[in-house]
């Protein structure tokens, strides 16, 4: 039974090139429909898979194990009147946490503003300074590149020192080293003990334009000591991330002083938050993008069912002799299908082809990433809307009465 399968399909390739080879302006303008909806499916798959990437790979650079206690949750069902009045967070909590917290690992104190950065005739417009203390690099799993982090006494002494992004040391010292140099940041003087890793782009965002400075001298100098911090909260292990998590919630409350059953007036953010709201955003695009562009693939297999119909009528005669020397309907069957796949493939290959130098410019602009996945599943749509096109053709085909089809002129 597999011999006489292998045998029908090896047959039915080579009538499928035959019929192709005799009927090439047809195939090609066949394959066209099947060209353009490969192209725009796999353009699809690629942006998808693109953003899907970059979102993985600035998601990761949050920390999966740390907790984020901010006044405002980054997804929830609250409305903003409930939101606006929220009290902010402040150092006394970040203070609380430090003293009666049992499952975290570090507790980070960050808050930022922009400021233009200046180095004798070179400035830097609008890069952020970020006030924080010296177990930042801990919780967020960075380190530096050169030179060192702020230290535990810079940081509760208020020192005027700073540590840059790798952006800002290739900008302002590109030929030089830019330890110990002096930053001006607005109109105060820092000393740079440090130069961060290169850590990328997170959010669309560069990582790299950032300075760091100890907590206390940014509230001197940028914000008054009574503005809202975030509180950072890198948990022991990820497995105790929930119970930490409700551990933060226990202790924020009771230092904001929030009455049994009151509503709490902070968030707790984690990973799993954007994840999900991106997963269901990205989810929505990804269909709603797939349906469309699967629209002209849908076209291509009308484009291919209708030739089919005519390639059977055409080759009635044919079919009728076939069958008059013993063709199982199996076999007529296999035969028209093959072809119409094989078609179909063909267009794929093709629209594969054009995709992939195309998926190069959008990543200009656009994250795209072509996996083999991606190949494989354009490929495989290709045959699947051959199969599906060619079945009703090649099914009225394999029905044919021999001694009718042998009649036919």
């Amino acid at each position: 039974m597999l011999t006489l399968l292998l045998t029908d399909v090896k047959e039915g390739l080579i009538i499928a090139f035959q019929a192709i080879r005799a009927n090439k302006m047809r195939s090609v303008l066949t394959t066209l429909g099947i060209v353009i909806g490969i192209v725009s499916v796999t353009l699809m798959g690629t942006a998808i898979e693109g953003l899907n990437r970059a979102f993985n790979s600035s998601i990761a650079k949050i920390g999966a194990d740390v907790l984020y206690v901010q006044k405002f949750p980054w997804a929830g069902q609250e409305e903003w009147w409930e939101l606006r009045n929220r009290r902010d967070i402040k150092m006394e909590h970040a203070r609380a946490i430090e003293r009666s917290a049992t499952l975290a690992a570090t507790v980070t104190p960050v808050t930022g503003t922009l400021v233009n950065v200046k180095y004798g005739a070179k400035v830097i417009e609008a890069a952020i300074v970020v006030g924080t203390d010296e177990e930042f690099i801990e919780t967020v799993g960075t380190d530096v590149a050169l030179g060192r982090f702020l230290s535990a006494l810079e940081v509760s002494g208020g020192r005027p020192v700073c540590v840059i992004g790798s952006d800002i040391a290739e900008n302002m010292f590109p030929s030089e080293n830019p330890i110990g140099k002096i930053l001006k940041l607005s109109s105060q003087t820092y000393r740079v003990v440090g130069v961060m890793q290169k850590q990328g782009s997170m959010f669309g965002q560069t990582m790299d334009t950032r300075i760091y400075v100890p907590i206390y001298r940014y509230f001197k100098e940028f914000r008054s000591f009574r503005s809202g911090v975030d509180i950072w909260v890198k948990a022991v292990s990820l497995e105790e991330l929930e119970n930490a998590k409700e551990e933060l919630r226990g202790i924020m409350r009771k230092a904001r002083r929030i009455s049994p059953g009151g509503k709490d007036d902070f968030a707790i953010n984690q990973q799993e938050l954007i994840i999900q709201t991106f997963n269901t955003i990205g989810g929505v695009i990804a269909a709603v993008g797939l349906f469309i562009t699967g629209l002209s693939l849908f076209v291509g297999g009308i484009g291919i069912m209708n030739i089919m119909f005519v390639s059977v009528t055409e080759r009635t005669k044919e079919i009728g002799i076939r069958k008059a020397i013993g063709a199982p309907k199996r076999s007529i069957l296999l035969q028209f299908l093959i072809e119409a796949a094989t078609i179909c493939l063909i267009g794929g290959i093709i629209g594969l082809v054009i995709a992939f130098p195309l998926s190069l410019i959008i990543d200009q602009v656009l994250p795209t990433a072509m996996p083999l996945s991606v190949v494989f599943i354009a490929l495989l749509v290709s045959v699947l809307v051959g199969v599906i096109s060619g079945f009703l053709p090649a099914y009225r085909a394999s029905r044919l009465d021999p001694v009718d089809a042998l009649r036919y002129e």
